[in-house]
């Protein structure tokens, strides 16, 4: 169909009848823990990790460094690629490193990444350029290890970084893809900031949502994702996360498992109950729907394929008027 064939602008090949459905009813692919390929083995932990598992490391780090790294990687393409993929939802855990003097940032996932937030960032805003119809949603969180003074001059940077591509949370509702508001405007970036001091901030959106099952079965997400469905979606941006959680009890039992073994064994299942869903604004539906090795499983291609359910839905009212 002509919606599969190209995910790298899937946005503005939607077909017209579609384009004035809100962002929100929209089928998202997502990426959880978005930057994880990219971590850097022998940097320090994160300061939440507690002290028992600092300790062990400190003592064991040629045992335990493996073990985190395996169990932390979510990701294996780079940002360009997932961005090329069709991923419009970055899930981006921001922190500043122990005793580092430098105001540089990195994403985390248990240890930091190589890369710096803004050489990342810059490589979103440069990809957005060369595809002006396209809108990502960077959901930035965390924030480990930053004080307020750190804060501002982030927020400064991520302006000046995307200037005018900010969607402000203020723009009237709602937003949709072929909104003349947003390509006209040049706007392509909604920007999430889970922090207080984004309220002062025009160009920052608050916190979406994120259902995380915190399980490491397949039924166990699906169980509770039904779960959460049936209470009703909320107004707004919403993440449904297929991503598994193993806890230290089951990596101690599967030795020779890591999160990627995990998360391929459980695909079939979780991709079965993910092609029954539905986009739109029933209380049922879905939205942002993220996962992990977005690159390897395709998982874009079955979400961006959803949407194909609202033309039809649409194509329905159309006819009855």
């Amino acid at each position: 169909s002509d919606m599969d064939t190209n995910c790298e602008d899937w946005m503005s090949a939607l077909p017209e009848e579609l384009w004035d459905i809100p962002l929100t009813h929209l089928a998202i692919p997502g990426s959880h823990d978005a930057m994880s390929y990219c971590l850097d083995i022998n940097s320090p932990l994160v300061r939440s990790e507690s002290d028992f598992f600092r300790l062990l490391d400190a003592l064991f780090s040629c045992f335990t460094r493996p073990i985190i790294f395996k169990w932390a990687t979510t990701q294996d393409k780079i940002i360009e690629e997932q961005l090329s993929m069709g991923i419009r939802y970055f899930d981006l855990r921001v922190a500043h490193k122990p005793h580092d003097s430098s105001s540089d940032l990195y994403f985390t996932h248990v240890i930091y990444t190589h890369l710096t937030v803004l050489e990342t960032l810059a490589s979103v805003a440069s990809w957005l350029k060369s595809h002006p119809k396209e809108i990502v949603i960077l959901a930035c969180s965390h924030f480990e290890g930053m004080d307020e003074k750190c804060h501002q001059s982030f927020i400064l940077s991520l302006k000046k970084l995307f200037g005018s591509k900010l969607c402000p949370r203020k723009v009237s509702f709602p937003l949709c893809t072929g909104d003349l508001r947003l390509w006209a405007s040049g706007y392509q970036v909604i920007l999430s900031y889970e922090c207080q001091l984004a309220v002062r901030h025009q160009e920052l959106w608050p916190a979406i949502p994120y259902w995380w099952a915190n399980q490491h079965t397949a039924q166990g997400v699906i169980t509770y994702l039904d779960w959460h469905k049936d209470q009703g979606r909320p107004e707004g941006f919403f993440v449904s996360g297929l991503n598994l959680t193993a806890d230290r009890c089951y990596i101690t039992k599967n030795q020779k498992e890591s999160l990627r073994t995990l998360t391929y064994s459980n695909w079939e299942c979780l991709k079965t109950w993910l092609e029954e869903q539905t986009p739109g604004s029933d209380p049922k539906s879905l939205n942002i729907i993220a996962g992990d090795f977005v690159g390897p499983l395709p998982l874009c291609s079955a979400v961006i394929a959803l949407n194909q359910k609202l033309r039809r839905k649409n194509s329905g009212k159309r006819k009855k008027h």
